[in-house]
C-alpha cells in the first residue's frame, strides 16, 4: 500500500487524510468513521487516531493517524474492519479523498 523510501521502517509514521463527502452522505460517513475509530484505537500499533469534522464545511473530515511504524500502518489497512468500513462503506460516499504520509520531527 505505502512505499516509504526514507529507510525508516521502524520509525513512527503519520497519515493525514482529508475526506470530502458527496452531498447528503456526511452523516453516514461520520457514523462509519466513529465505528472505525473505536476499532482502530485497540490496534497495538496505533498511537493516535483522530477524526475531525470541518467547522466551515460539514461535508469535510480530516483524519490524523499515527502508527508505531510502517508495518503497523500496513497491518491496519489489512484488517477486516478497514475493508468493510473504509473501502466498502466510506469510499463510495466520497467525492474526493486526499492522503499524505509524514514523519514526526
Amino acid at each position: 500500500m505505502w512505499l516509504l523510501k526514507d529507510g525508516g521502517e521502524n520509525q513512527v509514521v503519520v497519515l493525514a487524510a482529508r475526506y470530502e463527502c458527496k452531498p447528503g452522505t456526511s452523516e453516514q460517513v461520520q457514523a462509519a468513521l466513529m465505528e472505525m475509530k473505536s476499532l482502530v484505537q485497540k490496534e497495538s500499533g496505533c498511537l493516535l487516531y483522530l477524526v475531525n469534522r470541518s467547522l466551515e464545511n460539514p461535508d469535510v473530515f480530516l483524519l490524523f493517524e499515527q502508527y508505531e511504524n510502517e508495518q503497523a500502518l500496513e497491518a491496519h489497512a489489512e484488517t477486516d474492519y478497514f475493508q468493510r468500513l473504509v473501502k466498502e462503506t466510506i469510499l463510495p460516499l466520497l467525492a474526493k479523498r486526499d492522503r499524505e504520509l509524514y514523519r514526526p520531527l
